[in-house]
């Protein structure tokens, strides 16, 4: 069986709470005794070995701050555009996904797929080349969110795209020259938000795809803000026009 390595307190408690299939659990012999119950409780209860580790294996396993926990688990599956649907359908509400146009960074793709479990997204999808995938980083940075919110590899995201749009699903880039201010974005439409790569942004060939672009006000001296932190405001943005307060 394929498997990978994950490390931390979070992501470990998340993946033998979820239906991820774990084979084993490796907890430091320093750990304190109220984790160790925890992971003692969580591991009997799914069938999974619990194994006490000197500190300095885990430190060759895993690089990292593993806090004292490591569990080798079968590798991260990928869905299917089907399965997106599906759970849009499942809680009743318009499609809501994210596309990722060449991400590079594990800690970008690690913090959206948290914010996108947060906000309520259906998915996030991703091309197979020229892109990061799901890895360990990835996983310890999303902090258990991996388990949660389901992501599409694609061959092609243009292809994809119009897919989406034969669905009746309006696909939005962000773009610093964005024709629409991000706070006019009407969220309550099925939508795709696109997020582009962390230097050069979208592709032209992916911009030139999306129904209109939006951009985030700047009224500091940077120009741009970090992939993760603008794909965030923009799916609470999203989130508050679905879920006004006081409804």
């Amino acid at each position: 069986m394929d498997q990978d390595i994950i490390i931390g307190k979070n992501p470990v408690i998340e993946a033998l709470t979820s239906e991820r299939s774990v084979n084993k659990v490796l907890a430091s012999e320093h750990l304190n005794q109220s984790l160790f119950g925890k992971l003692q409780h969580l591991s009997k209860k799914k069938g999974t070995t619990l194994q006490r580790t000197p500190k300095k294996k885990l430190d060759q396993l895993a690089s990292g701050n593993h806090q004292g926990v490591i569990a080798y688990v079968a590798s991260y599956s990928y869905v299917s555009m089907d399965d997106l649907y599906a759970k849009a359908e499942s809680k009743q509400e318009a499609p809501f996904f994210i596309i990722l146009d060449q991400l590079e960074d594990p800690h970008n793709l690690g913090s959206i797929l948290r914010t996108a479990d947060a906000a309520g997204a259906h998915g996030v999808i991703i091309p197979r080349r020229r892109s990061v995938g799901l890895t360990a980083t990835v996983a310890k940075t999303a902090a258990g969110a991996l388990e949660h919110i389901p992501v599409v590899r694609v061959t092609n995201i243009a292809n994809t795209i119009d897919a989406l749009k034969a669905q009746n699903v309006w696909v939005v880039g962000t773009d610093a020259d964005g024709s629409e201010d991000y706070r006019l974005l009407d969220g309550g439409l099925p939508l795709a938000l696109v997020i582009g790569n962390e230097g050069k942004g979208m592709s032209r060939l992916v911009k030139d795809k999306c129904d209109w672009t939006v951009s985030l006000p700047m009224r500091g001296h940077v120009s741009s803000l970090n992939a993760s932190v603008a794909c965030s405001l923009l799916l609470y943005e999203v989130y508050r026009k679905r879920f006004p307060a006081g409804e």
